[in-house]
């Protein structure tokens, strides 16, 4: 089954950064990549001519190339072609994946959790909802809020508020600009000659 699209797609919930990684895994390289591997306590397939879906339950979790999904509960759904009378048949395309409860993706130092991730390989799309928080541990930010659409192709998320509820960014500390304070005056040094117009030093006065 073809995940790697998909997983690809989720991996934009973690940055820019890993944006650029996906593209360098997708490249070819020298040594293969290695296999995207699901386990799962329970998994139940179930088949139409077009379509096979895959539901895995009870402590899912997917390893693929530097990347852990853990979550409760998955639902696959691939394109099939082949024998339409053959329970899985030939997998061409992954067409969505939604992952529920508890679901965390980690990569390297950046984490992305929810209670739902719905993932559209077709339309380079990703939703999640249910408190969803993208953190980077590394360069200190984070990102929460109600509902987040992820739009891969177009590089751009959309974060929207529902409610009471609103979106919320945290930065790494900024530096005090001191635009408001006055630059501080340092006395000249008693040698340092006198600029043009300014007053001639005075004697003291004789005791």
């Amino acid at each position: 089954m073809k995940l790697r699209r998909g997983l690809a797609c989720l991996l934009l919930a973690l940055g820019p950064r890993l944006s650029g990684a996906v593209s360098a895994a997708s490249a070819p390289a020298a040594a293969p990549l290695p296999p995207t591997t699901i386990e799962s306590g329970a998994l139940e397939l179930f088949s139409t001519e077009k379509e096979t879906t895959f539901t895995y339950s009870r402590g899912v979790r997917i390893t693929a190339t530097n990347l852990v999904l853990t979550c409760d509960h998955l639902v696959v759904i691939a394109r099939r072609t082949g024998d339409p009378a053959a329970l899985v048949g030939r997998q061409e395309k992954l067409k969505s994946l939604v992952a529920s409860g508890n679901v965390r993706l980690v990569q390297d130092d950046r984490e992305a959790t929810a209670d739902r991730a719905e993932v559209f390989p077709d339309d380079d799309r990703v939703i999640l909802t249910g408190n969803p928080v993208v953190r980077s541990v590394k360069d200190g930010w984070e990102q929460r809020g109600p509902r987040m659409e992820l739009l891969r192709g177009e590089r751009r998320a959309v974060i929207r508020g529902e409610g009471t509820e609103r979106p919320r960014t945290v930065l790494p500390p900024l530096k005090d600009l001191g635009y408001d304070k006055l630059p501080e005056r340092r006395p000249a040094p008693a040698n340092a000659p006198a600029l043009p117009g300014s007053p001639a030093p005075t004697a003291p006065a004789p005791r």
